[in-house]
């Protein structure tokens, strides 16, 4: 298991996998959606082998726990980017209405300024991390874990809670003691909140499933509601791929909009696609290619996906930066959620990777112990951070 996380292909191959096989278990798929199935498995499928050959591995978990982060430059910056996102989470919560106390339709509704407001907010998948690793101040570590975890179910963001619990997870698995076993029952027990909180509001946010319009299979429609939700939310992406590969339509303005801010829709929610339930209109990272240059651009869109996940964790390779750390955290959850909807390749991605690169930058430049100058943050003794690296 451990080999297991440090490989690539497993957080972009196996969960594509993954997906396929639970929607071939999901439906009863119409005729000619197999064609498209059939693309994403050997497209995985060749990950998984180029994987294997290529021999790319994530830092060794010794690596990780050996590195300190606390009282660097690096947390400094790191800790100044968390306060910016909270002061952003709060203008979110008090200047609009709160999704999960108010109307839970208008986590969609972006008023005039919300838009960039949510730009920022919903970074707070960061803050989690940032606060295992940033401090040893229990107080502050607690504030941090909290507000990434509680502002996504506020605002009824489930891709935010994801995203946050993810980061959460895999951060308490590379810091782990590596002479002791895998964390599963903390790494359990967070999955299970995840599952518990998406499926309850799954049900608020977009009401009974009665209204959805597929050809479920009998194993899906005997299954119990909260199931449902999470067997919709992994496999509609790749049963509406396959949709498209069969129809044969064409439309480009999905990706320009990804691509190009302020250009078009930016979301399959906003465009006139034709798909079998107007009301689930996701359909993994590679759709817009596909709309746009056929099932060879989606083919092309899996090898970037893959590229762009091994330069993360290349970066990681050379040095356990805290900022290469946060890029590939982004980099495997979007690779993760490939299966769903579009995150990878939109224009806000690429922001945030090139806000890390500046990030790190600037704590280069800042003057370090050696210059006469400390940098003082809150320490606590923390059980996670008993070394110190050179």
């Amino acid at each position: 298991m451990k080999r297991f996380l440090r490989q690539p292909a497993t957080y972009i191959a196996w969960p594509l996998l993954f997906a396929c096989g639970l929607t071939l278990l999901a439906y009863d798929l119409p005729a000619g959606y197999v064609e498209g199935m059939l693309l994403l498995v050997v497209g995985a499928v060749g990950i998984i082998l180029f994987d294997a050959f290529a021999g790319i591995r994530l830092p060794s978990i010794a690596r990780f726990r050996a590195h300190d982060y606390t009282g660097s430059r690096e947390a400094f910056v790191a800790l100044i980017f968390a306060a910016v996102v909270i002061v952003f989470c709060g203008l979110d919560l008090t200047l609009f209405p709160v999704p999960l106390l108010d109307n839970p339709a208008s986590y969609a509704t972006m008023e005039p300024g919300r838009e960039h407001v949510r730009h920022i907010s919903s970074l707070c998948w960061t803050l989690p991390p940032i606060g295992l690793l940033c401090t040893r101040y229990r107080g502050l570590r607690n504030v941090l874990i909290t507000v990434g975890l509680v502002f996504p179910v506020l605002v009824i963001d489930r891709n935010r809670i994801f995203a946050a619990l993810f980061s959460f997870a895999l951060v308490i698995l590379f810091r782990r003691d590596p002479h002791r076993p895998l964390p599963w029952k903390s790494v359990s027990v967070i999955g299970v909140i995840g599952a518990t909180v998406f499926s309850v509001l799954g049900a608020v946010r977009s009401g009974s499933l009665d209204n959805v319009n597929l050809p479920f299979s009998a194993l899906y429609r005997a299954s119990p509601q909260g199931i449902k939700w999470l067997a919709l939310y992994v496999s509609a992406g790749p049963y509406n791929f396959a949709s498209m590969v069969t129809k044969g339509y064409a439309n480009a303005s999905i990706l320009v909009g990804q691509l190009v801010p302020l250009s078009g829709p930016t979301v399959t929610a906003a465009a006139d696609i034709p798909f079998d339930a107007p009301n689930i209109n996701v359909g993994t990272e590679f759709l817009p290619f596909l709309l746009a240059f056929g099932p060879w651009g989606a083919v092309l869109s899996m090898i970037l996906l893959y590229a762009l996940l091994l330069w993360s964790v290349r970066r990681l390779r050379a040095s356990v930066s805290l900022f290469s750390l946060l890029i590939f955290l982004r980099v495997a959850y979007v690779s993760l959620m490939s299966p769903f909807a579009p995150q990878a390749f939109i224009w806000t991605n690429a922001a945030f990777i090139v806000l890390c690169l500046l990030m790190q930058l600037f704590a280069a430049l800042l003057p370090s112990r050696r210059d006469g100058v400390a940098i003082h943050l809150p320490n606590e003794p923390h059980a996670w951070n008993k070394t110190r690296s050179t």
